[in-house]
């Protein structure tokens, strides 16, 4: 079977208004480019866009040696309700804009030219939680094949046995099963392993629809610390395919908690959405490497796509990197979230989602368990607690070699029964109707005002109370794992309570970091923790921001607010505070590392419970000599002392946390910080120190050179001629590119009336980010251009 490229020469236009044809390559998001306005029934939730709905049109020829084949189109997501035509006639749609879905073309010309014509939907507000995105925003491909083939996603391989011959758990014996599906008899079936570095491993023959068992020695595990990867070819006929696995046997139990290749594991998880940042909703293979590789750096070894499915782009990047992943079905069941929501169709599609989750999921090592699904009340009603079962019990027709979750919002399911902020379908039509007006705020927008106003602690202990308990116990009875969010509370309590439950923190505050670890070391019946959020997002436009006045002024337009402001690292992927005290609570470094909330700013304004602190690593607050400094240390030690210019300001011993804090008088100089053990033993330092005088805009691309094609993200910060980051310095900077493509710029700061996709922007506190892809030349030129000034890199291009 070939697989063609099918992302170039699209173009696309607005139906529900008139507009014109654009160009575009795939994977493309409308509605990064609409326009923003408080008159969308979206609202924050999906950053203030306006939602139309797109046709995506595209004309091509086909081979003539090629007719009697067969062909396929591979839509990997669309946003949402696509339907395809293909030669004016109908061919295939899916409902959810989440699904990977093919269309099968027996109508196609081979002697003269073709045209398809997708249609997408999104002027159907409000339908989401978060930024959705809109159009073809994953690729698209057109598999052409004889008539007797492997067909698509037909080829299964699972780890049956693997048994580690050495104590590090990455090499061993092994047993795995290869199951193929064909068209036609299947017979003479022939198969080959070859290792990372293209060596034959085994080879053999099989019949289809037969599981071969085969077995392995001598052959490397895969694991998120040790991710190695194999590749099987198998030929059927003429048709060959290829694809890549991992040998990791996943086991889970309430004695060891989950275990992989026989090694216990604690899941240290982020959760993430599916847009990429400042791309919009588009899936990019160098973007989702990027997260993946930032998360891993700051400590994280797993991932939630909440809340649903996500990217074969993304899979690759966990296996290749090692990030074990939870993927994640739908955020809503049977009840309306929002009026347009997807709840009127799970009902009769989970089964074609769901299988659709696991075909291109199963052969991927990284994917360590499903959920069914977020915050959905109807845990706590009898329908809703039947159809648990029943999802888990069809998920495990499909695969029973992962465990089942679904992240259940415990405080939430009791205030649901007793009436308060709950979804209904009469509320979801009521607020879509005028969403302009105040209205009484409903679910989880309910819930995260409360959270706003109250604190992450009154969740938490609202959680821990008996009727929270009873609204949640059965539902939990029908998965394989209890997913708790928000209700760290309960874990020892429950775990005593029910022998033979499992639990995971699927949705979890930063400032529990530690206190989950330390937990989850003694009991592996806690397997795993997900932090709200890992990396910053679109929509849920400030929800987990603490803003000032100097880049939100209050009373300043609303639809100015577009990113959630929820992340340990920010929408450009920069780690704050929080993500270097995640890397200690998580015992990824023994610290100590400092970080200092911003010492110039004031009237803070919009309270969230899902920030633990704005610190961030700099000491460069020239101008502010004498102001009050918030110092915070993040160390595994028995005492911190922290000194200003060689000074000491005071020494604290540990609490129940990795966090000293400490209150200090800003002095230009050096910051530093030295912890002890408890003998008094020094056993770590830290400093930060105040930038020069000197001032200069410095352009700093992640990577040396891009590959033709590709993205490079490059920095821009302001500093001094050391490179010490300025974070006081706010200017409008204008980007052009030479040899390559503008794809995004913007800034970290939730509330951004840009957006990304001008030539300009805003830094915030000193920083933004120029996202470019290189075309055909030699090397990228990108300038930037502020206060009269001219800063300019050059990045090297190679052909991959």
């Amino acid at each position: 079977m070939k697989k063609i490229d099918f992302n170039k020469d699209w173009t696309v236009k607005k139906t529900d208004v008139y507009d014109e044809e654009k160009k575009v390559t795939l994977p493309h998001d409308a509605m990064i480019y609409e326009k923003r306005s408080e008159d969308n029934p979206g609202i924050h939730n999906i950053g203030y866009f306006e939602g139309h709905d797109y046709e995506y049109k595209k004309f091509f020829t086909l081979d003539k040696e090629d007719e009697g084949k067969e062909f396929i189109f591979e839509f990997e997501g669309a946003y949402h309700d696509p339907e395809v035509f293909i030669n004016g006639e109908k061919k295939g749609g899916c409902n959810y804009g989440y699904s990977d879905f093919t269309v099968k073309a027996d109508n196609l010309y081979f002697d003269k030219e073709n045209e398809i014509r997708v249609t997408v939907k999104n002027s159907d507000q409000p339908n989401s939680r978060w930024y959705s995105g809109s159009g073809l925003y994953r690729p698209v491909w057109l598999w052409c094949a004889e008539k007797e083939h492997i067909r698509l996603d037909g080829i299964k391989v699972r780890t049956i046995e693997a048994t580690a011959t050495d104590d590090k758990y990455t090499v061993g014996n092994a047993v795995i099963g290869l199951t193929i599906q064909v068209t036609g008899e299947g017979k003479n079936i022939t198969y080959s392993i070859y290792d990372e570095n293209k060596a034959l491993v085994k080879e053999g023959a099989l019949d289809a629809d037969i599981e071969k068992e085969i077995s392995l020695t001598d052959v490397k595990l895969w694991s998120a610390a040790m991710p190695s990867l194999y590749t099987l070819k198998v030929t059927y006929g003429s048709d060959t395919q290829e694809v890549t696995f991992g040998i990791r046997k996943l086991t889970w139990d309430r004695e060891n908690g989950i275990r992989v290749n026989g090694k216990r594991i604690i899941l240290r998880g982020a959760c993430i959405h599916s847009d990429n940042q400042l791309l919009g909703a588009i899936t990019d293979p160098d973007a989702e490497l990027r997260r993946v590789r930032l998360l891993k750096k700051n400590g994280y070894n797993a991932i939630r796509s909440a809340h649903n499915p996500c990217s074969k782009y993304l899979l690759e990047a966990c296996d290749k990197l090692g990030m074990y992943m939870m993927d994640e079905y739908v955020d809503m069941w049977y009840i309306h979230k929002t009026k347009y929501d997807y709840a009127l169709h799970v009902m009769d599609n989970y089964r074609f989602d769901l299988k659709s989750m696991v075909d291109k999921d199963y052969n991927h090592p990284c994917v360590v368990m499903y959920s069914t699904g977020n915050e959905v009340a109807e845990t706590s009603q009898k329908k809703g607690i039947d159809f648990t079962q029943k999802m888990t019990d069809y998920l495990h027709s499909l695969d029973d070699t992962r465990p089942v979750s679904c992240g259940v919002n415990i405080f939430f399911n009791f205030l649901f029964s007793a009436g308060f902020g709950i979804y209904s379908d009469e509320k979801a039509e009521k607020d879509a109707q005028n969403a302009k007006k105040k209205k009484k705020a409903v679910g989880s927008e309910f819930y995260n005002q409360m959270a706003g106003i109250f604190g992450d602690t009154f969740m938490k202990m609202g959680a821990a109370t008996y009727p929270c308990d009873l609204k949640t116990k059965d539902a939990f009875a029908n998965m394989d794992i209890a997913g708790y969010n928000y209700g760290i509370l309960r874990y020892k309590g429950d775990l005593k309570k029910y022998p033979k439950r499992l639990i995971l923190g699927s949705e979890t505050f930063c400032k529990d970091a530690y206190k989950f670890y330390e937990f989850a070391k003694r009991n592996p019946g806690l397997v795993g923790d997900f932090v709200w959020a890992g990396m910053d997002y679109l929509g849920e436009a400030g929800i987990g921001s603490w803003e000032y006045n100097d880049y939100a002024p209050k009373g300043a337009d609303k639809a100015g607010w577009l990113a959630a402001g929820s992340g340990r690292l920010d929408i450009t992927g920069k780690p704050l505070g929080e993500a270097y005290y995640t890397r200690v609570a998580f015992d990824r470094v023994k610290g100590p590392i400092i970080a200092v909330s911003p010492v110039y700013q004031t009237g803070k304004h919009s309270p969230s419970a899902w920030k633990m602190s704005d610190a961030i690593r700099s000491w460069s607050y020239r101008g502010c000599e004498g102001y009050d400094a918030k110092v915070e240390v993040y160390a595994r030690a028995s005492a911190v002392e922290l000194f200003v210019n060689g000074n000491s300001v005071g020494k604290k011993k540990s609490t129940n946390d990795c966090i000293f804090r400490f209150k200090t008088k800003y002095e230009n100089g050096t910051l530093e910080a030295v912890s002890y053990d408890s003998n008094g033993n020094e056993i770590g330092r830290d400093s930060l120190k105040t930038a020069d005088v000197h001032t200069k805009l410095m352009l700093l691309p992640e990577e040396k050179e891009v590959m033709k094609g590709h993205l490079s993200y490059v920095r821009l910060r302001f500093a001094d001629d050391n490179g010490i980051w300025k974070p006081m310095e706010k200017h409008r900077v204008k980007v052009t590119v030479e040899g390559g493509e503008l794809v995004a710029l913007g800034n970290a700061c939730p509330y951004n009336p840009d957006g990304y996709t001008l030539d300009e922007t805003f830094t915030y506190y000193g920083e933004a980010m120029a996202i470019v892809r290189a075309t055909d030349g030699e090397k990228i030129l990108l300038k930037a251009f502020y206060d009269g000034k001219e800063e300019k890199v050059e990045i090297p291009c190679k052909v991959g």
